[in-house]
């Protein structure tokens, strides 16, 4: 008898976490990292950010089978003068890390108005939009900065040499309203994107990357063994050195031409870095921020045709809540094939 494809499979976002929770669980991975890492990976499965979900799970589970990503480890946070926090994510997921600075520097935020947390020995940071919201929800206006392994040439280069190296900015609201946040890949689309249609056996748009031969490719594969497009050209690939900076030199983590991939069980550990700054909105800003931050937003909505960025998300997460969410059969043949 063959072996038989699983159906698309439909879950809750609680089904969701527990299903890869377990997974991680079974790779030599603590039960605290594996709720944690799961959490963010069905966060961004249901907010329409599939590169970073469910497409991630086997490459994550084996990666911790081999080591490459240390399932047990423990984050730790030394304190820098007032208001400067340094993360030791230890070589293992990068959540855990990153849920101790965020509640770390609510806390520092409410002394100083200001801080920033730079996290090192770390790894893929999923979507970095729900980490600034979470801490844009708490009264900060954040904004995060991140390198990830070469993906990307200088302008006018012909290597990989810089990440896709992800920025994303959140603010809170007025009158209970959901935060207004900004996630972007400096890339034309987030790597992910193309892993995700690499594992469907669909192909990609023109424009989205390159071969190892510098020739445009709607080939997946190809592209993933070639380098991205930078979103804007030549003043995306500026602002992938300046995330470069932030994030990895400032901070001595690894830059992105000295991180292993994230994709596989190849080599050391990553290392790459995030930094986070939070800004009390309240402290800095006075009881008027909000309120001159919807001037804002109705004089931008105000013109036909505009919408407010991540307003998809919010959508998403109505629609999981009343119906759960489905996940591809590829994909659940790819995880439930790792307990083989």
């Amino acid at each position: 008898m063959g072996d038989v494809t699983p159906a698309e499979r439909q879950f809750s976002q609680v089904e969701a976490v527990r299903y890869i929770a377990d997974v991680l669980s079974r790779e030599n991975v603590s039960q605290d990292n594996a709720h944690c890492v799961a959490t963010a990976l069905v966060n961004a499965e249901i907010d329409g950010q599939k590169g970073h979900g469910f497409s991630r799970v086997a490459s994550y589970a084996l990666q911790a089978r081999s080591g490459k990503v240390a399932g047990h480890a423990v984050p730790q946070a030394h304190q820098n003068g007032a208001a400067m926090l340094r993360i030791d994510a230890a070589n293992g997921f990068a959540f855990p890390a990153i849920d101790l600075a965020i509640e770390r520097l609510i806390g520092l935020c409410a002394e100083t108005g200001v801080a920033a947390a730079g996290i090192t020995r770390s790894h893929h940071c999923g979507q970095l939009g729900a980490h600034v919201e979470r801490l844009a929800d708490a009264g900060c206006v954040a904004i995060m900065f991140a390198n990830a392994p070469k993906a990307m040439a200088p302008w006018g280069g012909n290597a990989a040499l810089f990440g896709t190296n992800p920025i994303a900015f959140a603010t809170p609201r007025q009158d209970g309203k959901p935060p207004l946040v900004i996630d972007m890949s400096l890339s034309k689309v987030a790597r992910g994107k193309v892993m995700a249609a690499a594992k469907a056996g669909e192909d990609i748009p023109e424009g989205w990357a390159l071969s190892a031969s510098g020739g445009p490719t709607t080939n997946p594969k190809a592209a993933l063994s070639g380098s991205m497009v930078p979103a804007g050209d030549a003043k995306g690939a500026a602002l992938a050195l300046m995330v470069e900076i932030l994030s990895a030199t400032l901070i001595g983590a690894n830059h992105s031409y000295n991180a292993t991939s994230f994709f596989d069980t190849e080599g050391d550990p990553p290392g790459v870095g995030q930094f986070i700054i939070a800004i009390d909105a309240r402290r800095v800003g006075g009881s008027g921020f909000t309120g001159r931050l919807e001037t804002l937003i109705a004089a931008m909505l105000g013109q036909d045709g505009t919408r407010l960025p991540g307003e998809k998300r919010l959508k998403n997460r109505a629609q999981c809540r009343a119906n759960g969410f489905a996940v591809a059969p590829h994909l659940i043949a790819e995880i439930d094939g790792l307990a083989q």
